[in-house]
């Protein structure tokens, strides 16, 4: 490892690329910083500290966890980068319904076309989540916070400046991804979330120093969280590999050996959608509870108790959300009929399997390892809301760090960075960063 470390030093390009992405992501860290106009930062800070960061309200800790923090200042980048990240997986599912959608983005040129369209789309996305914003502020937050005597002016230039802020953090990722290291949108939302770690240990160490919770508890729950950071990444590395031989090829007067292959499936095609997509419709009630026209509803504030964080329903419908959600999102991604097609038009098969039964086979094969790979992310998603129900004086803050969402974003946007340090290093003809094995990446 230290001869890794050294490698990266010299190779230019490399320490380049590695500059140049810490660089933008301290950008994204001090713009979470600075509130929006007409926002008394010394106010703000003091509601925070006396309600605790509010770690009560699900809809506050969400999006705050993932903006790193940005969303409790009210900065510029309040709405982080989950308005693309929600318009991105909206035209990925749009592509499997609208067939001319998914003709352009096997055309050349048209994912370009398609990602020209889902910044297009982010912009009313940003500017419906801004309105959410305002409405969390106008009912959680102190009039002493807000310096502007016009509300109205406030509210408009809130909407426009998070959502520009959101523009701009599209452009800072796709930077990274152009002249930095790593996926840049990904690394951005790794960033928010790691920017929160030292904040959580802080709380748990001053809950500990309070009485409030045993060190053997602490301790056996630190042990717990490695252990399932070592399940997370068998989890993300682990695959199916089934093996693919082709024909062999006639060019000429020359005959030309079949290559072999192999179809890595993974235990968990759909990475940390599925969180995602069952995290936005578990929300929904408490979001849309909070627009004007629906706060005094009693069908809504009913239906917002039955999915209250703590209670058994909300586990419930949430686990199979999950476990719903994988199954959905892995036949998008891994669709066995055009595995299938495309294995027969260029001359393949699978040992043992008939050419008409291939689809039934990689159905049959998808549904045994998805199935596992669902429950297990279920499980994870869980965690943070069964600690905090067991442990009620454990922070929040660090419950979340502990599973969900946040701990699959952390190791597969790990991997995946590795994963490109170690291909340029063998580009390079250097050692890897690893002596066996090769890092794999989430999206191999």
């Amino acid at each position: 490892m230290a001869n890794s470390l050294v490698n990266i030093v010299r190779i230019k390009e490399l320490r380049e690329r590695i500059l140049f992405t810490i660089f933008i992501l301290i950008i994204y860290r001090i713009g979470a910083q600075i509130p929006v106009p007409g926002i008394d930062f010394s106010e703000l800070k003091l509601y925070l500290q006396a309600s605790s960061s509010d770690s009560g309200n699900p809809f506050f800790e969400y999006f705050n966890f993932f903006a790193g923090g940005a969303f409790a200042n009210l900065s510029i980048f309040a709405l982080g980068i989950m308005p693309y990240i929600t318009t991105s997986i909206i035209f990925q599912l749009l592509m499997f319904i609208i067939p001319s959608l998914k003709k352009l983005s096997e055309e050349e040129g048209g994912r370009r076309k398609i990602t020209q369209y889902q910044r297009l789309v982010t912009v009313p996305v940003c500017f419906l989540q801004s309105f959410i914003t305002i409405q969390f502020i106008n009912s959680n937050i102190p009039d002493e916070v807000i310096a502007m005597d016009n509300k109205l002016f406030f509210f408009i230039t809130t909407i426009f400046v998070t959502t520009t802020g959101t523009l701009v953090l599209m452009w800072l990722g796709e930077r990274i991804t152009d002249k930095g290291i790593g996926n840049g949108i990904s690394l951005i939302i790794f960033a928010g979330i790691v920017a929160r770690i030292p904040g959580a240990f802080k709380q748990l160490i001053d809950k500990v120093q309070m009485g409030d919770l045993d060190i053997p508890i602490v301790l056996f729950i630190l042990i717990m969280f490695v252990f399932i950071i070592s399940l997370v990444i068998y989890e993300q590395q682990g695959q199916r590999k089934i093996p693919v031989n082709y024909a062999k090829r006639i060019v000429g007067r020359k005959v030309y050996a079949a290559p072999s292959s192999y179809l890595p499936l993974k235990i968990n095609p759909s990475g940390v959608i599925p969180i995602i997509f069952a995290n936005s419709l578990i929300m929904f009630p408490a979001v849309i509870g909070r627009l004007p026209f629906l706060a005094n509803a009693g069908w809504m504030e009913s239906l917002a108790r039955f999915f209250k964080q703590d209670g058994v329903p909300y586990l419930t419908v949430y686990s199979l959300l999950i476990i719903f959600f994988a199954y959905f999102y892995t036949q998008i991604q891994l669709n066995p009929i055009e595995i299938a097609k495309n294995i027969r038009e260029n001359g393949g098969s699978i040992p043992g399997v008939p050419v008409n039964k291939v689809e039934e086979y990689l159905t049959r094969v998808l549904n045994r390892i998805v199935l596992p790979g669902s429950i297990f992310l279920a499980f994870i998603a869980i965690i943070p809301t069964i600690i905090i129900n067991l442990i009620p004086d454990f922070p929040a803050s660090f419950a979340f760090l502990l599973g969900g969402t946040s701990l699959i974003i952390i190791v597969g946007v790990d991997l995946d960075t590795m994963s490109q340090i170690e291909s340029h290093l063998k580009m390079h003809h250097q050692d890897g960063l690893v002596k066996k094995g090769r890092i794999r990446s989430r999206n191999f």
